[in-house]
């Protein structure tokens, strides 16, 4: 199959969808291959906050077959020794236009990594992206947490393009913008000039990925970028290069650590950066 034009999200002052022009390969949602990744094992502390035994119901390893009120289909991985008491951090993943959950997976490569550091992942089809949709990926989490034990306080959003656009979109709306703890947004299609239509939420930490040869969305990471390092009140003229040639911004408040990670890659390239991303998660002191 070729090309689309799939539907981005822009938000106005209004409230208003608007369409932009977002491109992805359609065909990956053509065939499925439904075999999920090795997941790894957690050295699990021996102290942690703690669901009661027997309180959740969800399975260890690769669960499928789960689907919202909302008709969106979702999936969800563990580590391999996955220990239903525990509390885990939970990581969600949203799809670029045109693919499903299973497609979204292969793209990022982040099963293996994240359960191998604790995290359980849940990886959501995608839907058209509007106001309400982004209301309705923001409501899987809660899903997830009723059967698997989960820390509602250690929500992260990532995703590429239209799953970028949905994870920061999360994080400013006023009905989601309390769910994430943190977000790591790639290829979104946001401007600068689209967030200035929105007040600053309270510091979350969030890392901007962006190619530096994405064409359809040319230089638009850098925008969004500093204009969360505005509201989190950093120096935007002092950054400091990090792995993986991210750029932390300096002075920021506490809890708005801000990173921007400016790849090589173009439009339809994930980043190769998903231990540093997961380390932001986890630890998003160290990138102050």
């Amino acid at each position: 199959m070729g090309l689309t034009r799939p539907v981005g999200l822009r938000l106005g002052l209004q409230q208003q969808v608007v369409i932009c022009a977002s491109l992805f390969f359609l065909s990956t949602a053509c065939s499925e291959n439904t075999t999920p990744p090795q997941l790894q094992a957690f050295a699990y502390p021996t102290t942690a906050e703690q669901c009661l035994a027997g309180s959740r119901s969800g399975a260890a390893g690769a669960t499928d077959g789960r689907v919202s009120a909302e008709g969106i289909k979702y999936m969800v991985r563990t580590p391999s020794n996955y220990n239903a008491t525990f509390t885990h951090s939970l990581l969600m993943v949203y799809a670029p236009a045109g693919m499903s959950r299973w497609a979204s997976e292969r793209l990022t490569g982040l099963t293996t990594e994240a359960t191998g550091a604790g995290f359980v992942v849940a990886y959501a089809d995608h839907k058209q992206l509007n106001i309400a949709t982004v209301e309705e990926l923001g409501k899987i989490q809660e899903l997830v947490a009723k059967e698997w034990c989960i820390d509602e306080k250690r929500i992260y959003a990532t995703g590429h393009s239209d799953g970028g656009t949905a994870s920061l979109a999360l994080a400013v709306l006023d009905k989601t913008k309390t769910i994430p703890a943190a977000i790591a947004p790639s290829a979104a299609g946001w401007t600068g000039k689209d967030l200035e239509e929105f007040h600053c939420p309270a510091p979350i930490p969030v890392m901007i990925l962006h190619g530096k040869n994405d064409t359809l969305f040319p230089g638009w990471g850098a925008q969004t970028s500093a204009w969360w390092a505005k509201c989190h009140g950093c120096d935007v003229s002092k950054t400091k290069t990090v792995e993986g040639g991210c750029r932390v911004y300096q002075g920021c408040a506490s809890g708005g650590a801000t990173v921007y990670c400016e790849g090589s890659g173009g439009h339809r390239d994930w980043p190769n950066l998903n231990r540093v991303m997961l380390e932001f998660f986890a630890h998003p002191e160290k990138f102050l």
